[in-house]
């Protein structure tokens, strides 16, 4: 009998989750370093809450795949999480030399972004964001800032123009919730990934998709849709999130706000804050067992996801270690470790930061209309997303003279 068979799971996709998530990593944590959970309605998986048993796991490429498909088959299709966990031929779902040479292709595309060139499209995005609600005194600094702003920088940076952000930040907002609207938002997004390919391919230009497409590695036309599919559902949504999880706890925290303009308290230490305690994509880092086995006291059976919780790694570490980590410290494991550790880590630092900067330099006075402890979050097993993080401020277009460095 399994062990677990005895334990209702945990219920990551119930409301309560989003709003208390701690609860929920504290009962999974009751249950050992692995924890019993569904992600969807009869869906279910098994959590590691525990850092050794994460990294044990992350760097042990022979008993663990990223290959979801013995899995799919005992999944109904219209499954709210398919969405995110189906296979496809991309980094995040190959192992072994599959997945060495897409993991190279997208490397050396990011390579060719210069960091100058970055932080200049990450300021003309929020240079448009401001000039929109700037006038207004007041907006949502998620989905009137975070969210569309990540739309303009990833259409800039993959080829396509401004017009187009709305589509990808709605499709994947509905993509990544894992609900009733999921598969829509796999369907959007997924049209809207092909759209761009076929126009690439069609005329080159100076971004992701064309240097992917002539890439020396030879990826064909589907391979490059997928590794174009998965880079900027990664880089769109947790960068988003990043960015307005860090605002909440910056605004309003003398800590943090009334020191930034002397950099005695830099934005930085806010990101790092958020990846370590609460962290963006907060149950992810999907493995499967090459067959079943006992692993940290607990037996996995194979075609049953292992999902790592960083959030939950997060919560625990931010109880026993507050305060007594170097501002900068990366011991967090919020990019993951081993062979699939994100390989765009210092472009995902450098576009949070910059953002939350140039933002702070137009709008110095944004003040929160609601506490902290007051903020809602937006329902899914995998990420930590405010639902809207609404402030207030002096009225100001970003033609007009000040302080803006």
């Amino acid at each position: 009998m399994d062990a677990f068979s005895l334990s209702a799971p945990v219920r990551l996709w119930d409301d309560g989750f989003a709003a208390d998530p701690h609860r929920y990593y504290a009962t999974l944590k009751a249950q050992g370093p692995i924890g019993w959970a569904e992600l969807a309605p009869g869906v279910p998986a098994y959590v590691v809450t525990d850092r050794r048993a994460a990294l044990d796991l992350l760097h042990d490429t022979e008993t663990w795949s990223h290959d979801p498909r013995a899995w799919e088959v005992t999944v109904a299709e219209d499954s709210p999480i398919l969405g995110m966990m189906r296979w496809r031929p991309n980094a995040l779902f190959s192992d072994g030399d599959a997945h060495n040479r897409y993991r190279r292709t997208l490397v050396d595309a990011f390579d060719l972004v210069e960091p100058q060139d970055l932080r200049e499209r990450v300021h003309h995005a929020v240079d448009v964001l401001v000039s929109r609600f700037g006038p207004a005194g007041g907006t949502d600094l998620v989905s009137g800032f975070a969210r569309p702003l990540m739309g303009l920088i990833f259409n800039n940076l993959f080829g396509l123009p401004d017009s187009e952000s709305g589509r990808l930040s709605d499709a994947l907002g509905m993509l990544m919730e894992g609900g009733e609207q999921s598969a829509q938002g796999e369907a959007e997004y997924g049209r809207y990934v092909i759209e761009l390919i076929a126009a690439k391919s069609d005329q080159r230009g100076n971004d992701l998709t064309s240097w992917l497409l002539d890439h020396p590695l030879a990826l064909t036309p589907e391979e490059v849709t997928w590794q174009v599919f998965l880079t900027l559902g990664a880089g769109h949504e947790p960068t988003a999130n990043l960015v307005s999880n860090a605002l909440s706890r910056i605004l309003g925290n003398p800590a943090y706000y009334s020191t930034l303009t002397s950099g005695s308290r830099p934005v930085m230490d806010a990101v790092v804050e958020v990846l370590r305690y609460e962290t963006p994509l907060s149950n992810y880092g999907i493995h499967f067992a090459r067959e079943s086995l006992s692993f940290h006291g607990v037996w996995i059976q194979a075609a049953v996801p292992v999902v790592v919780s960083y959030g939950a790694l997060g919560h625990f570490a931010e109880q026993q270690f507050v305060g007594a980590h170097h501002p900068h410290d990366a011991s967090h494991l919020s990019w993951s470790a081993g062979e699939h550790a994100c390989p765009v880590k210092q472009q995902t630092l450098l576009i949070a930061t910059e953002a939350i900067e140039r933002l702070t330099q137009w709008l110095p006075d944004l003040e929160p209309v609601t506490s902290r402890e007051r903020l809602t979050w937006r329902p899914g097993p995998f990420h930590r997303s405010l639902t809207a993080l609404p402030v207030r401020f002096t009225p100001r277009t970003p033609d007009q003279p000040g302080e803006r460095a």
